[in-house]
This record gives structure tokens, C-alpha cells and sequence, in this order.
């Protein structure tokens, strides 16, 4: 493997583990696992996260591409965004979530 392909997939590994390494983003991104696809109101429910706090923790992830969005009419629904980031979390969630 060649040195800059590494550079390029440590440094994604980075932003990854940097997310994660928040109490609630990391329960933010465990629940969209465990539930899938979820809007803003139903988080805020569910979480018990004040709508502030949780729009900036979805703003941080979408900004680091852990989630995408998908808007019907007003509403936003958020979901994991890769296979890699559902695998780290699936395995963080049956390490720690169980």
C-alpha cells in the first residue's frame, strides 16, 4: 500500500474516531443504527437531547459525512451514511450497547 493512501485513510479514520470520541454523537450515531432512518423530532424524543443541542451533533456529523440527510416536504431524516461507519458503530454498539 502505498504511503499517501495510508495518510488519506488515517486521516478519515481520524475524523471518524474524533466524532465518536462525544458521548452524544456516539449515541446519536448507535441509535440511527439500531432505529434507521430518523427525523429531527423523533431524535429529540427519543434522545432526550434539547432540539439546539441535537442539530448541532447532527450538523458535526453531517459535516464530517457520518450521516446523510433526505428531506420530505419540511422534515429532514437522517441515516448512516456508509457501510464503514454502520460497521464501526455495529461493532461499538455490541460492544458497549448490550
Amino acid at each position: 500500500m502505498n504511503i499517501e493512501l495510508m495518510q488519506e485513510r488515517a486521516d478519515h479514520a481520524v475524523v471518524l474516531l474524533k466524532a465518536l470520541a462525544n458521548e452524544r454523537r456516539l449515541f446519536i450515531l448507535c441509535h440511527l443504527l439500531n432505529e434507521g432512518e430518523m427525523c429531527v423530532g423523533e431524535m429529540n424524543k427519543k434522545l432526550g437531547l434539547s432540539q439546539s443541542a441535537l442539530s448541532q451533533h447532527l450538523a458535526w456529523l453531517r459535516k464530517d459525512n457520518l450521516v446523510s440527510t433526505r428531506k420530505e416536504a419540511q422534515t429532514v431524516f437522517y441515516s448512516l451514511k456508509s457501510d464503514e461507519v454502520k460497521e464501526i458503530i455495529k461493532l461499538l454498539n455490541n460492544i458497549y450497547c448490550h
